[in-house]
């Protein structure tokens, strides 16, 4: 007869040790053994503190979300299974029909998407507004005008935003003010100090830095309305992996030293690629001649980010041999990988809007963003160098 005690199916008590490990353990685990129904009750009424479900939350978003808190100044942020789950979040959890959401119009794509054919069918208004323009973006503001959602710096033209005025205008009308801090993150500016209501980020991208987690996370000023996007979050099943916030959480100690660097090279790509033939256009918030330098100077003192953007002359004929050329460079779709990649929005990111649209914001068949690494900085400059000999000789 089998004991109890040796059945494989019995799951034994957890190795105690008198140390305790360097790094935050993965706990995969999907259920949580309560002690009794009280004790469950305990938990759910905030009176202990544990685990009863993974949905509900878990060991490891929990230590997430706190690393992300302390940096971003907020408390009980809400780590999701993606950036753009971290939107829904927002805009699903606190919006109802008959509200109304204004939204910078250089949003993510998938943001623009969200506003454009999703909330409308649920009965929740939206528009776009110029966010370099405060006073027109304020003239947007309605009666009604429940959310404004915003990037500091727009994705891909790197415009930045006229953010004292939003602020003070949404302010004066009640209007939650909602941040996309994923370009910028904390390292160049905490939104919360800003006017923010509410943050949210792609942990994704440069807080997880190695392209191999996929996370969101959000935070209100106000914890009713983090509590509503919990909720909303765990009823959706917006729910992050233990493995991937163990990967970011990992990610995380090396974030201020991997920006930094990832931004000297890009200050040092803008003004190499504004010397070669065939660049138009570039766009880097830390040169003078970028559109918005005074303000960008003013919200982010030094820090001119990790991005860049440019144009080349020749369309989309042009566009294709340059990713062809520029063969140690990964062309893709992302953006915060601790090596340089290579992104074209009008084939990914902002595919879905109209050339007639993206023109409008400036981006044409010759237009990349890119979204600068970690490696040599000679080396990075010759990459693009090559790159834009291919294009001189298509």
């Amino acid at each position: 007869m089998t004991r109890s005690s040796d059945d494989p199916a019995r799951r034994g008590a957890w190795p105690v040790s008198a140390s305790r490990p360097l790094v935050h353990p993965i706990q995969p685990s999907v259920v949580y053994v309560a002690e009794s129904p009280d004790a469950l009750d305990d938990q759910y009424e905030g009176r202990a503190a544990g685990y009863a479900y993974a949905r509900e939350g878990h060991p490891n978003a929990s230590a997430l979300a706190a690393r992300i808190d302390a940096m971003e100044g907020a408390a009980g942020g809400v780590v999701t299974g993606s950036g753009m789950a971290a939107v829904a979040a927002v805009l699903l959890g606190l919006c109802r029909a008959g509200d109304h959401v204004l939204g910078a119009d250089q949003l993510y794509g998938r943001s623009l998407r969200m506003l454009r054919d999703d909330l409308p069918r649920l009965g929740i208004e939206t528009s776009l507004a110029d966010a370099t323009d405060g006073a027109a973006f304020a003239a947007a503001l309605r009666p009604n005008t429940r959310i404004a959602l915003i990037e500091v710096v727009s994705n891909p033209t790197l415009r930045i935003a006229d953010l004292a005025s939003i602020s003070e205008a949404c302010k004066a009308k009640g209007v939650c003010l909602v941040i996309d801090n994923t370009f910028t993150t904390p390292r160049a500016l905490r939104p919360f100090e800003h006017g923010a209501d509410i943050v949210l980020h792609s942990v994704t991208k440069l807080m997880a830095g190695h392209s191999d987690a996929t996370l969101g996370y959000v935070a209100a000023r106000d914890p009713a309305r983090t509590e509503a996007m919990r909720a909303f979050a765990i009823t959706a099943g917006l729910t992050a992996s233990p493995f991937d916030c163990w990967l970011a959480e990992r990610g995380l100690q090396s974030f201020a030293l991997r920006y930094d660097r990832a931004e000297t090279n890009a200050a040092a790509l803008a003004d190499h690629l504004a010397g070669l033939p065939g660049v138009q256009r570039v766009l880097y918030p830390g040169r003078a001649d970028h559109p918005d330098h005074d303000r960008a100077a003013a919200l982010l003192g030094r820090r001119g980010g990790t991005m860049v953007s440019f144009e080349v002359a020749g369309g989309r004929a042009a566009a294709n041999a340059l990713v062809r050329g520029a063969r140690q460079l990964a062309f893709a779709p992302t953006l915060g990988d601790i090596a340089t990649t290579l992104s074209h929005p009008p084939s990914s990111s902002h595919r879905g809007l109209d050339p007639k649209a993206r023109a409008a914001l400036g981006i044409g068949e010759g237009f990349f963003r890119v979204s600068v690494g970690c490696e040599d900085t000679e080396t990075l400059l010759a990459d693009f160098s090559q790159a834009l000999e291919a294009v001189a000789g298509r």
